[in-house]
């Protein structure tokens, strides 16, 4: 499981990180590309107008081009240089000028890359050598690049962090089934063990004494105790993951509930109980019909079971706007508050000792839960004034 936890995390990570990688990248290449494109303009409109500004014609002109800074260097056919045209209040001097020109002769003719290069040198029509200091675009897209890794760093921090708690939420409920998965084949196992455990020792007695019936006896009574427990296993299983829902119908609940509560009557009556029913006509409910029926079953028997001698059972069945309820209760010990949601899982049992005496494996509860959310319902169980009330929740299909 911890392998699978890693893998989700570092899966999890790399996803993001490649995304927030692409994210930025695609950012500095468009801000570049856009850089260059508004470059390239810049440079025709000087090479076509440079003239036309000339400070040395009107010495009341803005000397500043395009608020840029910019040289113009015009050169003979010896390929000397005739003058120097500085479009800027304090640029470079004519020196500076000539030897950048003498020094980077080999880069005239193109724009170059723009994160290494501080000068652009380009050829007009004329045959004049147009220099753009480019330092402005060069600082703002390496402080883009160095702005890019920092955040890229934080970022990846949170992704860190993100990913860890993520991870785990999206493991939990693996985790959880696969504890529990654990959990019922440990208790399994050990339900088992004991009838099994007995009847061997039972065989190995009777098979000493052939005449003492009673080992015999104990054999059948612990077979009969595992082939139930089995049978409860393979209803939970199919509760837990068979859905059924093309086997849905419409039912008449109330005839339903009626009928299943009056076959448990004989079985009341030996124990001393009464039977009352307080159930509304005619609600309808698209179910499982056997489903519905065993639902019905579990809650009255556990009823039964846990209900004190002389005392009534209620069941009822109503509808408020498009709810059906369904409450089954009896007067019994209360449930503790914190043993209420522990009821419902898989070989839970309040008292150990009494249920296994009375061939009760915890299950039925577990049965009647995955019944219940497998009709999209909801089941609870409350204890107040003495009585112990589990209650059902459905949702009435229009």
């Amino acid at each position: 499981m911890k392998k699978l936890q890693n893998k989700t995390f570092f899966l999890l990570i790399s996803i993001l990180t490649m995304f927030l990688l692409t994210i930025l990248i695609i950012l500095n290449i468009s801000i570049y590309n856009q850089e260059y494109k508004q470059l390239e303009e810049k440079l025709i409109k000087i090479k076509n107008a440079h003239e036309r500004f000339n400070p040395i014609v009107d010495k009341n002109q803005n000397p500043m081009f395009m608020d840029m800074e910019v040289y113009v260097v015009s050169v003979d056919i010896r390929g000397n240089i005739k003058t120097i045209i500085n479009y800027t209040n304090d640029g470079l001097s004519d020196s500076k000028i000539i030897e950048l020109v003498n020094n980077n002769i080999d880069r005239i003719g193109e724009i170059r890359n723009l994160y290494f290069n501080k000068y652009i040198f380009s050829l007009n029509n004329n045959g004049d050598l147009i220099i753009i200091n480019n330092s402005r675009v060069k600082d703002y897209l390496i402080s883009l690049l160095f702005t890019s890794f920092f955040l890229f760093i934080g970022l990846e921090m949170a992704i860190i962090y993100v990913s860890w708690h993520l991870t785990k939420w999206l493991v939990k409920p693996v985790i959880e089934s696969f504890d529990k998965q654990k959990q019922f084949i440990y208790d399994a196992s050990h339900e088992l063990k004991t009838p099994l455990s007995i009847i061997m020792a039972s065989a190995e007695t009777f098979e000493e004494n052939p005449n003492e019936k009673k080992w015999l006896d104990n054999i059948k009574s612990e077979t009969h105790r595992m082939s139930k427990l089995v049978t409860n296993l393979l209803d939970l299983s199919k509760s837990e993951y068979i859905k059924e829902q093309e086997t849905f119908s419409e039912v008449n609940l109330s005839k339903l509930v009626e009928s299943t509560s009056l076959s448990f009557e004989s079985l009341m009556f030996e124990q001393s109980l009464t039977l009352k029913l307080d159930i509304e006509d005619s609600i309808m409910f698209c179910c499982n019909l056997d489903r519905i029926k065993e639902l019905l079953s579990i809650l009255i028997d556990n009823a039964i079971k846990h209900g004190y001698e002389q005392s009534t059972i209620n069941i009822k069945l109503y509808k408020e706007k498009n709810i059906i309820y369904l409450e089954v209760q009896n007067r019994g010990d209360a449930i503790p508050k914190d043993e209420r949601e522990k009821i419902f899982e898989r070989f839970y049992r309040i008292d150990k000792s009494r249920n296994r005496d009375a061939n009760r494996f915890g299950l039925g509860l577990s049965i009647a839960k995955n019944i219940v959310i497998n009709h999209n319902g909801h089941i609870s169980v409350d204890c107040k004034n003495g009585y112990t009330v589990f209650k059902v929740q459905f949702k009435q299909n229009k």
